[in-house]
């Protein structure tokens, strides 16, 4: 080990967010594993504690600075204690403002664009005992990512996309990640090829907009899906998440020819209205939505849909929510994240005037909700009986005598079964049906 880390033997990463902030926090262990630095079990143990932040959900300022500031009494007690945030939140500069001001005590600051100089902010903390900020607002370079720590052995996380150039008048990543970036179909399928060598069955292609992947050299998404279904060992492929703006013929034809892309796509509407998608520039209409819901099940018939919708948007009237209930309905979804607009400073639509009623929010939330459950669990009870391949991804986090995974379709599988089968693709018969889960034995 390095002789300036010797106080600093171990690690704990704290992620919030995204698939893209959890592959951010594989790719900063990495990192630090290289310096020699073991990760710890837990934060309170840690010499190291990195905050990687998600500024998207509902209320994230708040919780964010409430777990900084439980290691404000660590950080008195304990000089070698070094305490990092980064991620989503401290491209905001009234963020950074706020730890300046309120929590000073914290050591180095940086943003989604500057991971890769995270080690150089590190040594140059521990070498001169001068706090370290590294923000970048729109970075053109693509960061290297060849030296990250995966979570499992079996599935790994891989960008292919940074940024996104969408500007949806709700959503502040734009502002945080930065303009979109494309690596090139090279890049991405040797990756992918290591990771094969190495143990790794099912990758998951991650990027703000996937559908917009663009080789600069040439080649579009569905080349580089067709491309990574060619690669020997990996046998299940997946992607989020799609912008349906983007969604071509091409890639929906992928469905139909590629045996190693999941029957599965989670595929953000926002809204049933198209008054509410148009002030939220979504580029696209409800028939629009709904004529690729309609070309994806002809191509892939078994094809299982999920998706993202804001309820209460400014000037969502309950003319709007009803459209968003009917194609909720008529598109029978097999899951959805459904959020509670919330507005966040910086966005468009944070200063559009018709804001809506919590109190309506809510009612409608709950409402919404109810139709998903209904949708998601009538297509779960379709499943009692059959035999479904699940990758096995380790014990159950309810039952510490079964086993977990998902099938094809993305389905969480829990099950019980004589033997340990993590990371191996197993055979398991379905018994009972709940709206979130499938129950099933080992076959």
């Amino acid at each position: 080990m390095n002789n300036i880390y010797e106080n600093y033997k171990t690690y704990k990463i704290i992620t919030f967010g995204c698939q893209m902030n959890e592959h951010d926090s594989e790719n900063i262990s990495g990192m630090l594993e290289s310096m020699g630095i073991k990760e710890a079990e837990t934060p309170e143990e840690a010499n190291i504690v990195v905050m990687n932040t998600c500024s998207v959900r509902e209320h994230a300022d708040k919780r964010f600075f409430g777990m900084l500031g439980q290691f404000k009494k660590k950080k008195e007690e304990d000089p070698y204690f070094i305490m990092c945030v980064c991620g989503c939140m401290p491209q905001q500069p009234r963020i950074v403002k706020e730890i300046k001001e309120s929590f000073g005590w914290t050591d180095i600051v940086f943003g989604t664009q500057t991971i890769s100089r995270f080690p150089q902010l590190l040594r140059k903390r521990i070498e001169t005992g001068e706090k370290q900020l590294s923000i970048i607002e729109n970075s053109s370079e693509i960061p290297e990512e060849d030296n990250a720590k995966r979570l499992h052995k079996h599935k790994a996380l891989v960008n292919i996309t940074y940024g996104c150039n969408n500007f949806c008048t709700y959503c502040i990543v734009p502002y945080t990640r930065g303009r979109e970036k494309s690596r090139t179909i090279a890049e991405v399928t040797e990756e992918v090829r290591r990771l094969a060598d190495d143990g790794v069955i099912e990758v998951m292609l991650l990027g703000q907009n996937v559908n917009s992947f663009r080789d600069p050299s040439g080649g579009d998404f569905a080349d580089l899906i067709r491309e990574i279904n060619g690669i020997p060992g990996i046998r299940r492929i997946r992607f989020m998440t799609s912008h349906p703006k983007d969604i071509s013929p091409k890639l929906i034809d992928c469905y139909r020819d590629c045996g190693k892309l999941c029957h599965q796509i989670h595929l953000p509407v926002q809204s049933g209205s198209d008054r509410i998608l148009k002030r939220m520039n979504r580029h696209y209409d409800r028939e629009k939505y709904l004529s690729i819901v309609a070309s994806l099940r002809e191509a892939c018939p078994d094809i299982a849909i999920s998706t993202d919708i804001i309820v209460g948007f400014p000037g969502e009237t309950e003319e709007d929510f009803k459209d968003t209930l009917s194609l909720v309905d008529q598109v029978q979804y097999d899951s959805a994240f459904t959020f509670i607009y919330s507005r966040r400073e910086g966005t468009p639509a944070a200063v559009f005037k018709d804001q809506v009623p919590e109190d309506v929010k809510h009612r409608r939330l709950i409402e919404l909700n109810e139709h998903i459950n209904q949708s998601a669990l009538r297509k779960n009870q379709k499943y009692i009986g059959r035999t479904e391949e699940v990758l096995c991804e380790g014990r159950s986090s309810r039952n510490d005598m079964a086993w977990t995974g998902r099938t094809d379709d993305f389905k969480l599988v829990n099950f019980t079964g004589g033997r340990d089968t993590t990371g191996q693709i197993v055979k398991v018969k379905i018994t009972d049906a709940k709206t979130f889960s499938l129950d099933g034995t080992l076959a």
